[in-house]
Formats: C-alpha cells, structure tokens, sequence
C-alpha cells in the first residue's frame, strides 16, 4: 500500500474503528462484567455471564434461533434459485421489470410490510377468507402469533436478498454450456447440479450471508408476527437491555451472536473456495 492510498484509507479506517471495534470492545467489556442487586454494574470480570447464557432455559432459545434462521435461509435459497434463473433467463427487455417488481416491497417502510403480513395471515385476511369461502374450514385458522407466520415474514422480507446476488452471477454465464450438457444427453437434474449450481455458488454463499446474518439476529418481526409466545435471540437480547435491564447478560449474548456470525462468515470463505474449484477445475 503505498502512502498516498493509506492516506486514502484513513478515514474508512476510522470510521471503522469509531463505528465497529469501539462498539463490540464496550460490549465485550460488558459481557464480563456483573449486575447487582438494584440494577447497577458491579466492575468485576466474570464469566458468569457466559456461562448463564447455557442455561437450558437460554439454550432452547438459541438453539431454535438457529433452526429457524437455518430453515429460512433454505427456503429462500429454494426460492430465490429458480426466482434468479427465470429472471437471468428472460429477455432483456423485461429483466428491468422483473427485477423492479422483486425490488418494490422494499419502496415501502419495514414496519408497514410486517403488518400487511399480519393482516394477511389474520383471521379476517384473505387467506382466511378464501378458506371460509371454499368451505375447506369452518372457521378462520389462527395463523398469527406463532412461528409460522415468524418464518413466513422472514421468507417475504429477505428473498430478495438471496435472489439479487444469484441474479448478478447467472446473468454472466454463458448459456451455451446448458445447450452442450444437454447434448450431451444431462438429464435436467445433472445439468442442476453439475453446471448451474457450481457456477451460481459465489451468489449463493453471498445471498446466504445476507439473510442468514440479519435473519439471526431479527427481533422485530418475531416481536409483531410471533407475539408473546415466540421468544428468539434477537427479542431476548433487546429484552435483557431495554426491559429487565441486565446489560452485562445481554452483552454477553450479543457477543455469543456476534461470534455465530463471524463463524458463518469464516464458513462462507471456506465453502467459498470450494466453489471457486468446481467454476474453475
């Protein structure tokens, strides 16, 4: 790096340091020390912390945390996969369109897009209406307040991002390789698997960053479609500093959560290259 560019870089590297390591170092900090009796901080490295985050009571939570973020992540990459081919596919004249359409929930505030799920899946929404109507349910099905409607608004607020960056890698390939495998006499399922997978892979492992990230550590749609009975990280940890007060405790899951993601981050490199090799043998 030569001079003039560090000099360059000197204002990213503060920001980033102010904005980030700051940040996460006064959380570390808090995460070992201790609450006392009337709520104050007691300046005493601990542990304990830790150790009370792998309480069953914490863990189940934690551990159905990560399933569901697991199953999120899944079920946009099923989504978004074919989403992104049909988009890369069209002609080019359309792709602006389809691309604004995908795009276009997001032209509206977070918080009305989770309250139009609510009121979807509600009892008077339409889903339930079209049940009632048909006669396939007497009466409207509670579909609110659980975790279904949970990962059902986690599927609808982050399939974009696992479709934008498969989007961007298809669009590049050279759709000539379809036609030689299928020449070839490749059943449809190898020409999946062997040609547009391993080359969507760096899409993919980006689009799986971006929702598995955020999606852990989401508080405000289980907090509005999932309601008093679906307690997840993100609403325990928001819970541990804005309600019961306990900073040191919910610093301490804070930094458990921040250590998922920098191992799904060291994962993505890993599973990256691999890709990298099946693109380029």
């Amino acid at each position: 790096m030569t001079k003039r560019s560090g000099i360059l870089a000197l204002p990213l590297m503060l920001w980033l340091v102010w904005f980030l390591v700051m940040p996460i170092a006064f959380v570390l900090i808090y995460s070992l020390l201790q609450r006392g009796s009337y709520g104050e901080i007691i300046w005493t490295l601990t542990f304990d912390n830790y150790l009370r985050a792998l309480d069953p009571l914490y863990f189940q939570i934690f551990v159905k945390s990560l399933l569901l973020t697991s199953l999120t992540t899944i079920l946009c990459l099923a989504l978004g996969l074919p989403l992104a081919y049909t988009i890369a596919t069209a002609a080019k004249r359309w792709r602006p369109l389809l691309i604004s359409l995908l795009m276009l929930p997001f032209l509206t505030n977070f918080i009305v897009r989770v309250y139009a799920i609510r009121l979807i899946l509600g009892g008077e929404g339409p889903i339930n209406a079209v049940l009632v109507a048909s006669g396939l349910v007497s009466n409207p099905v509670i579909m609110t307040d659980s975790l279904f409607a949970v990962a059902v608004g986690m599927l609808a607020n982050y399939l974009p991002f696992m479709t934008l960056p498969i989007y961007v890698v298809l669009e590049k390939m050279d759709f000539s390789l379809l036609e030689a495998a299928a020449d070839l006499g490749a059943r449809r399922l190898v020409v999946l698997t062997r040609v547009i997978l391993p080359i969507s892979m760096p899409g993919i492992m980006s689009g799986t960053l971006l929702v598995f990230v955020p999606v852990l550590g989401e508080y405000m749609i289980p907090d509005l479609l999932g309601g008093a009975k679906t307690m997840l990280l993100g609403n325990l940890i928001t819970e541990q500093f804005l309600k019961v007060r306990d900073w040191p405790f919910g610093a301490a899951l804070a930094m458990l959560l921040i250590l998922v993601m920098l191992a799904s981050f060291a994962l993505q490199r890993l599973i990256g290259g691999k890709g990298g090799r099946l693109v380029h043998p």
